[in-house]
């Protein structure tokens, strides 16, 4: 049976947002994508996207097939399906849920009887239930389960992913009722190939930390396993590739020169916090923290070592990092830990240049400067060259020759055999 169509707002026109009211209404729905950002709004109106995975010409055929941008909240009305995709980041450790209630608040002034709202944005577990549905219903009145629906599903986006987009990625669906979440399946599953409901919002908010507290925490088991490797004189990207030809029991990880993104160096905090309002620590993801933040000092450490080796202090070398946005093939500069090391490089003296294909501006502190293009020239200038995000862009046969030294934290020049090379 084909899921009825409907009006649907979409709430935050981020990485999350903006694919999403795409592809509602590239099926048929009747979007209306709300951003407070005015900027944002007139950028999309214009036809260009500022979201990497959304391509211009996709966005213009979801604009003629009925899609709309706005920054006036009077716009929400008439809209029978709410979704909130707005960030929700950290201030001073606690979880900042400032933005996720504006639009709840906004929502509210246009809810009716027997609509629909989901939250996507990535919180902590009770969130849906102990500050969305009483909000509401001091605003409009209005009880989840009895006068609307109401249902958490987090957003499950991973940038520049080549196999997985929003289409072909099951999205998880707890509602607070079984009415509720039949309604947000009924959604979603019009526009995303597989739907898996749970038993309530509380589910759906934990599964979403559950797989970034995953990966977080494995990351940091090969961080650290990458420092003492290189004491060892072992080769740790030989030993995952080995251990990863076991059929079971084993998924690689990969080290690299710090954690960013939104998700994994944000989301374990918000489960942290709440285990902490419990009286419990949780120490797996304090250790992993830990971890995972020293890395940058690590590898500033490494850019000493190979310095040293070429009789240069870090104190007036030049040092070119190539990549700085969090991840390969994006411009996302979220948590990068390009900007740490940057930073930590030029308090100790050095010259620091950076070039990424995908980021424009890049501000870490004084003394850190954008080189525009990589030549044979601006290539042999510096001291060393740290690989930070080995975009694809990159011609490692090219670039390795002509730099003097080169650490490479991704693996990325693995195969090349240049004794110039050292890698994290």
């Amino acid at each position: 049976m084909t899921a009825p169509l409907r009006s649907v707002a979409i709430l935050g026109l981020g990485y999350v947002g903006l694919p999403l009211a795409v592809r509602a209404a590239l099926a048929g729905h009747t979007v209306t994508g709300f951003d407070v950002d005015a900027g944002r709004v007139a950028l999309l109106d214009g036809g260009a996207s500022p979201v990497e995975d959304v391509p211009d010409d996709e966005l213009k055929q979801a604009v003629a097939a009925g899609l709309r941008f706005t920054a006036d909240p009077a716009e929400l009305g008439g809209c029978d399906a709410f979704v909130v995709c707005v960030p929700t980041p950290l201030a001073d450790g606690a979880p900042d849920l400032s933005m996720v209630l504006s639009a709840v608040d906004l929502v509210a002034a246009s809810l009716a009887p027997g609509d629909l709202v989901v939250l996507e944005s990535t919180t902590y577990p009770g969130t849906t239930e102990e500050l969305v549905a009483p909000r509401i219903a001091a605003c409009a009145g209005l009880e989840a389960g009895r006068d609307y629906h109401l249902a958490f599903s987090p957003e499950r986006i991973d940038p520049a992913n080549p196999s997985f987009g929003l289409g072909n990625t099951h999205k998880v669906v707890g509602g607070l009722g079984a009415a509720a979440s039949a309604a947000a399946a009924e959604l979603y599953g019009s526009f995303i190939d597989n739907v898996h409901v749970v038993s309530g919002p509380r589910v759906a908010e934990m599964a979403k930390l559950l797989e970034n507290t995953f990966r977080h925490v494995n990351i940091a088991l090969v961080n650290e396993m990458a420092v003492f490797c290189h004491e060892l004189g072992i080769d740790l990207w030989e030993a995952i590739d080995a251990a990863a030809t076991k059929p079971f029991g084993f998924m690689p990880f990969r080290p690299g020169p710090g954690v960013g993104g939104h998700c994994i160096p944000i989301d374990q905090s918000y489960l942290s916090w709440r285990v902490k309002r419990l009286g419990y620590s949780f120490r797996f993801v304090e250790l992993a923290c830990e971890i995972n933040e020293r890395m940058p000092d690590y590898v500033a450490h490494r850019v000493a070592d190979l310095l040293n080796q070429e009789r240069k202090a870090v104190n007036g070398a030049r040092v070119l990092l190539l990549g700085v946005a969090y991840k390969r093939d994006v411009g996302d500069l979220r948590e990068s830990s390009a900007f740490a090391l940057a930073r930590r490089l030029a308090a100790r003296g050095a010259e620091v240049g950076w070039q990424d294909p995908h980021v424009e501006t890049f501000e870490p502190g004084p003394r850190v400067t954008r080189v525009d293009d990589l030549t044979e020239d601006t290539l042999g200038a510096y001291d060393l060259v740290v690989v930070h995000t080995d975009h694809s862009a990159y011609d490692w046969d090219w670039i390795v020759p002509r730099s003097r030294r080169v650490l490479d934290t991704r693996n990325a020049t693995a195969g090349l055999g240049d004794p110039r090379v050292a890698r994290l």
